[in-house]
């Protein structure tokens, strides 16, 4: 499920705590912890990285964009392969 600002579950469970998190970008994110309280400093955590996370995301994708331009460029994926053989 998308979420579009922040939020978290928590759900107890035979190992300690299932969290669940959202970012206000909605990034999602799953984690398991012993406590609640490493639950709870999870989240905030999660949370004061959310914009880093943001900006890493971006530098990925465009980092992706970038190869995919070089390898139509130079035809290096060629259907099935990736024409590095």
């Amino acid at each position: 499920m998308r979420r579009k600002s922040k939020d978290y579950i928590i759900t107890l469970n035979d190992y300690g705590f299932k969290v669940e998190a959202w970012d206000n970008h909605g990034k999602y994110i799953s984690v398991y912890t012993k406590t609640r309280q490493e639950a709870s400093d999870f989240i905030i955590s999660w949370w004061d990285k959310s914009e880093e996370n943001k900006e890493n995301d971006e530098l990925m994708h465009k980092a992706m964009k970038e190869m995919i331009a070089i390898d139509k460029k130079y035809n290096i994926c060629q259907g099935d392969r990736d024409g590095l053989d």
